[in-house]
């Protein structure tokens, strides 16, 4: 028999949600929540769809958060796919299909164990969330991000939130995910003088004047890591000038770089730190900048040690607690003051072709994530 977490990832998977469309996911999720007393509450922005659905009320203990995307990046071409990706199919053991791992697995185990939680605890203190958003996977701008704005201006707390992205390496809950590095990309044009190659007199190469400042930026040690955080880290992503014809000197250069970082660091102190060393190097130069989110941690406190309790009981053995990978909405989160984790299942297929997750696993989540609500709220 499927088991109820099965059934809804399915249901969820079936829907194309390819970024920023929801494809009515949300709207499945909101009414299973409806039904088992939740508030819940659309926010719409632009193209995308954001669900905030509550249980209970802020003012007789702490907010925790459930936090997850809907959307999923495309597939790639189908004729790669041993199934067709918005088609879920097990073999072995495993789930398949585009999103059964990112993030869609994650969000129906957050779903029943919600509903589960609600139908123990009906009186619990303080408010149990859900946040979805269809932004994730996209540019980030009218989802969490957006999310977090109205908050604000609101003023609704949030004391800790748990974020179901995929993070075990290879069995679930081998790794805690108790911080995220901040992402800073640039796009920087260096202007010069086009000309004809015989002639360098009569042109001047943009190039020849970028490799220098670009060398050092490469090259510079920028910390030695913070905590837990590894060390800062400038890598250059791509490179292009030129007409395409070998005897012309371009007119301009363009330089995309990341920077991703700890929290020695702020976007703003980074941005000075490049462009003076830009300025230094006499260039003719723009830089375009985005902040995709600043680095957060999680110290020691009740969710880290309920987190590590949970998983430990299910893994046998204490779980790695990293600040490694990329970003996750959990930046959007945290900068309200609230605690954040990430906790869900192995993340060696994400984004590829035949995305999957163990049955098993995703089975085994709707428990953890109700024994962490259950530590925090019951």
């Amino acid at each position: 028999m499927t088991s109820e977490v099965l059934a809804l990832a399915k249901e969820l998977m079936l829907r194309p949600s390819v970024t920023p469309d929801d494809a009515g996911c949300q709207a499945l999720v909101a009414e299973r929540l409806r039904r088992a007393g939740f508030a819940c509450e659309s926010l719409r922005f632009g193209e995308v769809d954001n669900l905030w659905a509550t249980h209970g009320r802020d003012d007789t203990g702490p907010v925790l958060v459930l936090l997850g995307h809907t959307d999923v990046v495309p597939p790639g071409p189908r004729a790669a796919w041993s199934s067709d990706p918005f088609v879920p199919e097990i073999r072995d053991g495993m789930l398949y299909g585009r999103g059964a791992a990112d993030m869609k697995g994650s969000v129906a185990a957050f779903v029943v164990a919600l509903e589960r939680f609600v139908a123990a605890h009906p009186g619990h203190p303080g408010t149990v969330a859900l946040l979805l958003t269809s932004d994730e996977e996209g540019d980030a701008i009218d989802g969490v991000r957006k999310v977090a704005d109205v908050f604000r201006e609101r003023g609704q707390r949030i004391d800790w939130c748990i974020t179901g992205e995929p993070s075990s390496k290879q069995r679930l809950g081998d790794l805690l995910r108790v911080g995220r590095r901040g992402s800073l990309s640039a796009l920087l044009s260096v202007r010069g003088v086009q000309g004809h190659v015989a002639y360098p007199q009569l042109a001047r190469n943009p190039v020849h004047e970028a490799l220098p400042a670009l060398a050092g930026l490469v090259a510079r040690q920028w910390d030695d890591g913070f905590e837990s955080f590894p060390p800062t880290s400038l890598q250059v992503s791509n490179i292009h000038a030129g007409t395409g014809a070998n005897n012309v000197i371009p007119g301009e250069l363009q330089v995309a770089f990341n920077l991703r970082y700890n929290p020695r660091w702020t976007a703003d102190a980074l941005k000075a730190e490049c462009e003076a060393m830009l300025r230094a190097g006499k260039l003719d130069f723009e830089l375009r900048w985005h902040d995709s989110g600043a680095p957060f941690f999680t110290p020691e406190g009740p969710l880290r040690a309920a987190a590590r309790e949970v998983l430990a009981a299910h893994a046998g053995a204490a779980p790695e607690e990293s600040t490694g990978g990329g970003t996750s909405d959990a930046r959007f989160i945290a900068p309200l003051g609230a605690h954040c984790i990430e906790l869900g299942p192995v993340n060696a297929s994400i984004h590829k072709v035949d995305e999957h997750v163990a049955v098993a696993d995703l089975e085994a989540l709707p428990g953890l994530y109700q024994s962490l609500v259950e530590r925090l709220l019951a």
